[in-house]
């Protein structure tokens, strides 16, 4: 099972968060790759550079993003049938990004989101994982997350341990 990361706006395909979860992934006996989008800005082009990455993929994989790159994890979603999806404060309902409804073909979606989030507000979470019928888990925190890394990363080994049992 490979664990495929997408990075936020302003971070990098190995940024802090990818490389701690990273880590558990490897752990849990699977290989993980990060698509590296720091030269596109625009959203949707990054869907684009993941599907084009999945494309090679003959055994499933997981898709994991953070921010804006959860809104290109979810997105390619609606596209392939990855095993699961792992969503840190995925950056939906944004004007000016092209997808404003979203239907995953994955069976097993969770979300994990700040209450103090002053970029992407917690409520975008609250409305997706209703309209989805997924698990939400509100912290707290801000965007980042890096104050309740721990919590952030416990929360993505046990996602995992149940993605890889399913």
């Amino acid at each position: 099972m490979k664990v495929v990361f997408s990075h936020g706006k302003e971070s990098g395909p190995w940024g802090f968060k990818i490389k701690r979860l990273a880590e558990i992934a490897r752990r849990q006996g699977c290989d993980v790759d990060s698509i590296d989008y720091a030269d596109l800005t625009d959203p949707d082009l990054r869907v684009e550079r993941l599907l084009a990455a999945l494309e090679k993929e003959v055994d499933d994989f997981i898709l994991v993003g953070s921010s804006m790159g959860g809104y290109v994890a979810l997105v390619a979603s609606e596209i392939v049938t990855p095993k699961a999806v792992f969503l840190m404060a995925p950056a939906l309902y944004i004007p000016g990004f092209r997808k404003q409804q979203h239907d995953s073909k994955s069976s097993h979606t969770e979300i994990v989101h700040g209450w103090s989030d002053d970029v992407i507000p917690a409520e975008n979470s609250i409305k997706y994982a209703q309209q989805a019928d997924c698990t939400l888990h509100l912290i707290s925190g801000d965007h980042a997350m890096n104050g309740v890394i721990k919590k952030v990363e416990n929360l993505f080994d046990q996602f995992l341990e149940s993605a890889l049992t399913a």
